[in-house]
């Protein structure tokens, strides 16, 4: 087994997932008793998903060409732009930040259609407000 950019991702996605299942999920999500889906349940199956897809890179990795340097550029771009929109919404709160960062992002993209951008903005913000407030009974910034 050779040493590839894919096998080394996937060993550091695998160690993020065992990271997170078995060190900051467990510290840093609270415990509840009532509601009928546990404020942890996602965020496992999230990094158990990390976890079981890093194995499989390692096992399998792929057999495609790097990507050019101005693809490293553009992720950074919205890694940056992520983080800059979760700082606004710990000032600004989710209601006012998630449809600008999302309007933001689909732009960037290349999004143009008036109906995915509506969507994008005001449907999928307003959905993940009503189940995380109504369904999952949290608060969001």
């Amino acid at each position: 087994m050779s040493v590839t950019a894919d096998r080394g991702a996937g060993a550091v996605i695998s160690l993020f997932g065992l990271v997170l299942y078995f060190g900051v999920i467990p510290n840093f999500v609270e415990a509840v008793d009532d509601g009928w889906v546990l404020p942890a349940t996602i965020p496992n199956a999230v990094a158990i998903v990390l976890i079981v897809c890093g194995i499989l890179l390692i096992l399998k990795p792929t057999t495609h060409r790097p990507q050019r340097m101005i693809e490293f550029q553009k992720a950074a771009l919205y890694f940056g732009l992520l983080a800059l929109g979760l700082l606004a919404m710990s000032y600004l709160g989710f209601t006012y930040t998630a449809p600008v960062i999302a309007l933001v992002l689909m732009l960037l993209i290349g999004e143009r259609r008036p109906l995915w951008l509506i969507l994008g903005v005001a449907v999928l913000p307003a959905t993940i407000w009503f189940l995380v407030v109504y369904v999952l009974d949290r608060a969001l910034p």
